[in-house]
Protein backbone atom coordinates (compact mmCIF):
# COMPACT_ATOMS: atom_id res chain seq x y z
CA UNK A 1 0.00 0.00 0.00
CA UNK A 2 1.14 3.74 -0.73
CA UNK A 3 -0.13 7.19 -0.39
CA UNK A 4 -0.82 9.16 -3.65
CA UNK A 5 -2.07 12.30 -4.54
CA UNK A 6 -4.70 11.74 -6.97
CA UNK A 7 -6.90 13.77 -9.09
CA UNK A 8 -10.03 12.81 -10.66
CA UNK A 9 -13.17 14.00 -11.93
CA UNK A 10 -16.10 11.50 -10.83
CA UNK A 11 -19.34 12.62 -12.25
CA UNK A 12 -18.38 16.03 -13.77
CA UNK A 13 -16.73 17.58 -10.51
CA UNK A 14 -13.16 18.25 -10.05
CA UNK A 15 -10.93 17.14 -7.08
CA UNK A 16 -7.76 16.36 -5.70
CA UNK A 17 -7.04 14.07 -2.60
CA UNK A 18 -4.94 12.21 -0.37
CA UNK A 19 -5.66 8.42 -0.68
CA UNK A 20 -4.08 5.31 -0.04
CA UNK A 21 -3.47 2.58 -3.08
CA UNK A 22 -2.48 -0.69 -3.81
CA UNK A 23 0.46 -1.79 -5.75
CA UNK A 24 -1.79 -3.10 -7.87
CA UNK A 25 -3.24 0.33 -8.88
CA UNK A 26 0.25 1.63 -10.22
CA UNK A 27 0.77 1.64 -13.95
CA UNK A 28 2.29 -0.96 -16.59
CA UNK A 29 6.20 -0.05 -16.54
CA UNK A 30 9.74 -2.34 -16.41
CA UNK A 31 10.87 -0.49 -13.07
CA UNK A 32 8.68 -0.15 -10.12
CA UNK A 33 10.41 2.50 -7.17
CA UNK A 34 9.80 3.77 -3.85
CA UNK A 35 9.91 7.76 -4.29
CA UNK A 36 11.36 9.70 -1.67
CA UNK A 37 10.79 13.12 -3.26
CA UNK A 38 9.20 15.00 -6.30
CA UNK A 39 8.87 18.47 -6.57
CA UNK A 40 6.21 21.26 -7.63
CA UNK A 41 6.42 23.02 -11.21
CA UNK A 42 4.51 25.46 -12.86
CA UNK A 43 2.47 22.28 -15.08
CA UNK A 44 1.84 20.80 -11.61
CA UNK A 45 0.28 23.63 -9.98
CA UNK A 46 -2.15 23.90 -12.76
CA UNK A 47 -3.00 20.34 -12.86
CA UNK A 48 -3.89 20.76 -9.61
CA UNK A 49 -5.27 23.33 -9.43
CA UNK A 50 -7.64 22.22 -12.29
CA UNK A 51 -6.18 24.87 -15.01
CA UNK A 52 -5.14 24.50 -18.61
CA UNK A 53 -6.15 21.04 -19.28
CA UNK A 54 -3.16 19.51 -18.27
CA UNK A 55 -4.42 16.23 -17.09
CA UNK A 56 -5.48 14.18 -20.18
CA UNK A 57 -6.89 11.39 -18.59
CA UNK A 58 -8.38 10.57 -14.79
CA UNK A 59 -7.75 9.61 -12.37
CA UNK A 60 -3.90 10.62 -12.77
CA UNK A 61 -1.08 11.12 -10.06
CA UNK A 62 0.50 14.35 -10.84
CA UNK A 63 4.29 15.21 -10.73
CA UNK A 64 6.39 15.71 -13.88
CA UNK A 65 9.68 14.62 -11.40
CA UNK A 66 10.37 11.97 -8.72
CA UNK A 67 13.23 10.58 -7.56
CA UNK A 68 13.87 7.43 -5.40
CA UNK A 69 14.80 3.47 -5.23
CA UNK A 70 14.29 1.50 -7.05
CA UNK A 71 12.19 -1.26 -5.59
CA UNK A 72 12.26 -3.78 -8.61
CA UNK A 73 13.20 -4.21 -12.16
CA UNK A 74 12.35 -6.03 -15.35
CA UNK A 75 14.86 -3.90 -17.12
CA UNK A 76 18.78 -4.83 -17.29
CA UNK A 77 19.98 -1.57 -17.40
CA UNK A 78 18.30 -1.22 -13.14
CA UNK A 79 18.59 -3.26 -9.90
CA UNK A 80 16.77 -2.66 -6.74
CA UNK A 81 18.97 -0.52 -4.50
CA UNK A 82 19.44 1.90 -7.71
CA UNK A 83 18.95 5.30 -7.11
CA UNK A 84 17.30 7.02 -9.64
CA UNK A 85 15.39 10.21 -11.25
CA UNK A 86 12.72 10.84 -13.56
CA UNK A 87 11.73 14.39 -15.29
CA UNK A 88 9.15 14.58 -18.36
CA UNK A 89 7.93 11.81 -20.45
CA UNK A 90 4.15 12.58 -19.96
CA UNK A 91 4.34 11.62 -16.96
CA UNK A 92 1.79 13.31 -14.58
CA UNK A 93 0.07 14.30 -17.43
CA UNK A 94 -0.65 10.95 -19.78
CA UNK A 95 1.07 8.46 -16.93
CA UNK A 96 0.91 8.70 -13.45
CA UNK A 97 3.60 10.82 -12.02
CA UNK A 98 5.53 11.05 -8.86
CA UNK A 99 3.00 12.56 -5.92
CA UNK A 100 3.19 9.41 -4.41
CA UNK A 101 5.27 6.86 -2.49
CA UNK A 102 5.53 5.05 -5.08
CA UNK A 103 5.65 5.28 -8.69
CA UNK A 104 6.41 2.92 -11.73
CA UNK A 105 8.02 3.76 -15.53
CA UNK A 106 9.40 2.67 -18.57
CA UNK A 107 13.13 2.18 -18.20
CA UNK A 108 13.98 4.22 -21.06
CA UNK A 109 12.69 7.25 -19.24
CA UNK A 110 15.15 6.58 -15.80
CA UNK A 111 18.40 7.97 -15.04
CA UNK A 112 20.47 7.09 -12.27
CA UNK A 113 21.02 9.90 -10.20
CA UNK A 114 24.96 11.67 -11.13
CA UNK A 115 27.60 10.62 -9.03
CA UNK A 116 27.84 12.39 -5.60
CA UNK A 117 24.19 13.80 -6.03
CA UNK A 118 20.56 12.12 -3.70
CA UNK A 119 17.30 12.15 -4.54
CA UNK A 120 17.00 15.51 -2.84
CA UNK A 121 19.28 17.52 -4.43
CA UNK A 122 17.93 15.85 -7.74
CA UNK A 123 14.43 17.38 -6.94
CA UNK A 124 16.15 20.26 -6.28
CA UNK A 125 16.91 20.46 -9.48
CA UNK A 126 14.09 18.65 -11.11
CA UNK A 127 12.56 19.61 -14.68
CA UNK A 128 13.42 23.32 -13.79
CA UNK A 129 17.15 22.61 -13.21
CA UNK A 130 17.08 20.13 -16.55
CA UNK A 131 15.27 22.93 -18.55
CA UNK A 132 17.81 25.81 -17.56
CA UNK A 133 20.75 23.72 -18.00
CA UNK A 134 19.90 22.93 -21.48
CA UNK A 135 18.60 26.57 -21.66
CA UNK A 136 22.79 27.47 -20.75
CA UNK A 137 24.22 25.26 -23.01
CA UNK A 138 22.22 26.34 -26.24
CA UNK A 139 23.18 29.84 -25.34
CA UNK A 140 26.65 29.19 -25.04
CA UNK A 141 26.61 26.91 -28.24
CA UNK A 142 25.64 29.46 -30.10
CA UNK A 143 28.36 32.18 -29.23
CA UNK A 144 26.86 34.00 -26.24
CA UNK A 145 30.42 35.09 -24.59
CA UNK A 146 30.23 35.21 -20.47
CA UNK A 147 31.57 39.28 -20.62
CA UNK A 148 28.17 40.43 -22.25
CA UNK A 149 24.91 40.41 -20.22
CA UNK A 150 22.21 37.86 -20.45
CA UNK A 151 18.76 38.69 -19.65
CA UNK A 152 16.14 36.05 -17.44
CA UNK A 153 12.59 36.54 -17.48
CA UNK A 154 10.67 35.47 -14.81
CA UNK A 155 14.04 35.09 -13.02
CA UNK A 156 12.43 34.11 -9.65
CA UNK A 157 10.57 31.32 -10.58
CA UNK A 158 11.61 27.57 -10.92
CA UNK A 159 13.32 27.96 -14.05
CA UNK A 160 14.40 31.40 -13.58
CA UNK A 161 16.27 30.82 -10.48
CA UNK A 162 18.54 27.92 -11.70
CA UNK A 163 19.21 29.68 -14.81
CA UNK A 164 20.37 33.07 -13.09
CA UNK A 165 22.75 30.68 -10.60
CA UNK A 166 24.01 28.60 -13.52
CA UNK A 167 24.63 31.58 -15.56
CA UNK A 168 26.22 33.27 -12.53
CA UNK A 169 28.29 30.33 -11.66
CA UNK A 170 30.14 30.32 -15.72
CA UNK A 171 31.05 34.08 -15.32
CA UNK A 172 28.06 35.87 -17.34
CA UNK A 173 26.76 39.10 -15.98
CA UNK A 174 23.39 38.00 -15.34
CA UNK A 175 20.23 40.81 -15.98
CA UNK A 176 17.25 38.89 -14.06
CA UNK A 177 14.09 40.25 -14.91
CA UNK A 178 10.76 40.19 -12.38
CA UNK A 179 7.50 41.53 -11.26
CA UNK A 180 8.59 41.45 -7.85
CA UNK A 181 11.07 43.83 -6.97
CA UNK A 182 10.92 43.11 -2.96
CA UNK A 183 13.07 39.79 -4.34
CA UNK A 184 16.14 41.92 -5.48
CA UNK A 185 18.35 40.56 -2.76
CA UNK A 186 17.32 37.18 -3.61
CA UNK A 187 17.94 37.59 -7.12
CA UNK A 188 21.35 39.17 -6.05
CA UNK A 189 22.35 36.24 -4.02
CA UNK A 190 21.56 33.58 -6.43
CA UNK A 191 24.31 35.84 -8.95
CA UNK A 192 22.69 38.41 -10.78
CA UNK A 193 24.47 41.53 -11.69
CA UNK A 194 21.35 43.30 -12.10
CA UNK A 195 17.64 43.25 -11.54
CA UNK A 196 15.07 44.94 -13.55
CA UNK A 197 11.15 45.49 -12.98
CA UNK A 198 9.17 43.31 -15.63
CA UNK A 199 7.47 46.61 -16.72
CA UNK A 200 10.26 47.26 -18.14
CA UNK A 201 9.56 44.68 -21.17
CA UNK A 202 5.61 44.42 -20.57
CA UNK A 203 4.73 47.54 -23.15
CA UNK A 204 3.66 47.12 -26.57
CA UNK A 205 6.68 45.71 -28.77
CA UNK A 206 8.47 47.56 -31.32
CA UNK A 207 10.21 46.06 -34.18
CA UNK A 208 13.27 46.91 -32.62
CA UNK A 209 14.55 48.99 -29.41
CA UNK A 210 18.26 48.95 -28.34
CA UNK A 211 20.41 46.79 -28.42
CA UNK A 212 20.47 45.82 -24.67
CA UNK A 213 21.78 42.27 -24.30
CA UNK A 214 23.91 39.71 -26.15
CA UNK A 215 21.53 36.82 -25.15
CA UNK A 216 18.10 36.27 -23.17
CA UNK A 217 16.60 33.23 -21.57
CA UNK A 218 12.77 33.56 -21.50
CA UNK A 219 9.84 31.59 -19.44
CA UNK A 220 7.22 33.94 -19.55
CA UNK A 221 6.47 34.41 -23.44
CA UNK A 222 3.80 36.61 -25.12
CA UNK A 223 4.60 40.19 -25.05
CA UNK A 224 7.67 39.99 -22.70
CA UNK A 225 9.56 37.61 -25.39
CA UNK A 226 8.49 39.97 -28.26
CA UNK A 227 10.21 42.68 -26.41
CA UNK A 228 13.29 40.63 -25.07
CA UNK A 229 13.59 39.87 -28.95
CA UNK A 230 13.14 43.93 -29.88
CA UNK A 231 16.23 44.51 -27.61
CA UNK A 232 18.85 41.93 -28.43
CA UNK A 233 22.21 42.70 -29.78
CA UNK A 234 23.17 41.87 -33.44
CA UNK A 235 23.72 37.94 -33.62
CA UNK A 236 22.55 37.36 -30.01
CA UNK A 237 20.74 34.05 -29.21
CA UNK A 238 17.16 34.48 -27.11
CA UNK A 239 16.47 31.00 -25.88
CA UNK A 240 12.43 30.02 -24.94
CA UNK A 241 11.29 27.66 -22.64
CA UNK A 242 8.07 28.86 -21.05
CA UNK A 243 4.77 30.50 -21.43
CA UNK A 244 3.23 32.09 -18.42
CA UNK A 245 2.15 35.28 -19.56
CA UNK A 246 0.92 33.19 -22.77
CA UNK A 247 1.40 31.53 -25.91
CA UNK A 248 1.39 33.75 -28.66
CA UNK A 249 4.10 36.07 -29.94
CA UNK A 250 3.35 39.16 -30.82
CA UNK A 251 6.53 40.21 -32.86
CA UNK A 252 8.02 40.97 -36.66
CA UNK A 253 10.70 39.15 -38.53
CA UNK A 254 12.64 42.33 -37.95
CA UNK A 255 14.65 40.90 -34.96
CA UNK A 256 15.50 37.63 -37.04
CA UNK A 257 16.93 39.42 -40.64
CA UNK A 258 17.94 42.97 -40.10
CA UNK A 259 20.07 41.22 -36.81
CA UNK A 260 20.10 37.73 -37.16
CA UNK A 261 19.03 37.29 -33.86
CA UNK A 262 18.07 33.36 -33.12
CA UNK A 263 15.42 32.23 -31.41
CA UNK A 264 15.54 28.66 -29.95
CA UNK A 265 13.19 26.23 -27.99
CA UNK A 266 13.97 23.95 -25.30
CA UNK A 267 11.98 20.93 -24.73
CA UNK A 268 13.00 19.43 -21.88
CA UNK A 269 10.26 16.75 -21.40
CA UNK A 270 11.64 14.81 -24.80
CA UNK A 271 14.88 15.76 -24.16
CA UNK A 272 16.97 12.09 -26.02
CA UNK A 273 18.56 10.11 -22.87
CA UNK A 274 22.13 10.72 -24.11
CA UNK A 275 21.76 14.53 -23.86
CA UNK A 276 19.74 14.59 -20.94
CA UNK A 277 22.72 12.47 -18.91
CA UNK A 278 24.93 14.76 -19.93
CA UNK A 279 23.22 18.04 -18.98
CA UNK A 280 22.09 16.28 -15.57
CA UNK A 281 26.02 15.43 -14.79
CA UNK A 282 26.50 19.10 -15.85
CA UNK A 283 24.41 20.64 -13.74
CA UNK A 284 25.83 18.46 -10.48
CA UNK A 285 29.14 19.59 -11.65
CA UNK A 286 28.30 23.57 -11.50
CA UNK A 287 25.84 23.23 -8.66
CA UNK A 288 26.89 20.03 -6.45
CA UNK A 289 25.72 21.94 -3.18
CA UNK A 290 22.54 22.46 -5.25
CA UNK A 291 20.32 26.26 -4.37
CA UNK A 292 20.49 28.64 -1.36
CA UNK A 293 18.25 27.49 1.44
CA UNK A 294 16.05 30.75 0.55
CA UNK A 295 15.74 29.50 -2.80
CA UNK A 296 13.97 25.79 -1.66
CA UNK A 297 10.76 25.24 -0.07
CA UNK A 298 10.25 21.85 1.42
CA UNK A 299 6.69 20.53 1.52
CA UNK A 300 4.44 17.02 2.07
CA UNK A 301 1.35 15.75 -0.42
CA UNK A 302 -1.17 17.23 1.75
CA UNK A 303 0.40 21.51 1.42
CA UNK A 304 0.42 20.96 -2.69
CA UNK A 305 -3.45 21.72 -3.90
CA UNK A 306 -2.70 25.40 -1.76
CA UNK A 307 0.75 25.65 -3.02
CA UNK A 308 -0.61 24.43 -6.55
CA UNK A 309 -2.91 27.93 -6.45
CA UNK A 310 0.16 30.06 -5.27
CA UNK A 311 2.70 29.17 -8.18
CA UNK A 312 -0.05 29.45 -10.67
CA UNK A 313 -0.56 33.40 -9.31
CA UNK A 314 3.06 33.35 -9.86
CA UNK A 315 3.80 33.71 -5.50
CA UNK A 316 6.26 31.00 -4.91
CA UNK A 317 10.06 31.65 -5.74
CA UNK A 318 12.46 29.17 -6.72
CA UNK A 319 12.42 25.42 -6.12
CA UNK A 320 9.52 23.48 -3.96
CA UNK A 321 10.34 20.29 -3.02
CA UNK A 322 7.61 17.12 -2.36
CA UNK A 323 8.35 15.11 0.41
CA UNK A 324 6.29 12.10 -0.55
CA UNK A 325 6.18 10.58 2.89
CA UNK A 326 4.94 13.74 4.57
Amino acid sequence: MFRALLLDRPDGKFEAKIVTLDDSALPEGDVTVAVSYSSLNYKDGLAIADKGKIVRSFPMVPGVDWAGTVESSASPAFKPGDKVLLTGWGVGETYWGGMAEKARAKAEWLLKLPPGTDEKWAMTMGTAGLTAMMSVHALEANGVRREKEVLVTGAAGGVGTVAVALLAKLGHKVVASTGRKELEPYLKKLGAHTVIDRAELSKMPRPLESERWAGAIDTVGSTILANVLASTARRGTVVVCGLAAGPDLPTTVMPFILRGVRLIGIDSSQCPLPERDERWRKLAALLPDGLPGEAVEMCGLGDLPKLAEAIVAGKVRGRTIVDVRK
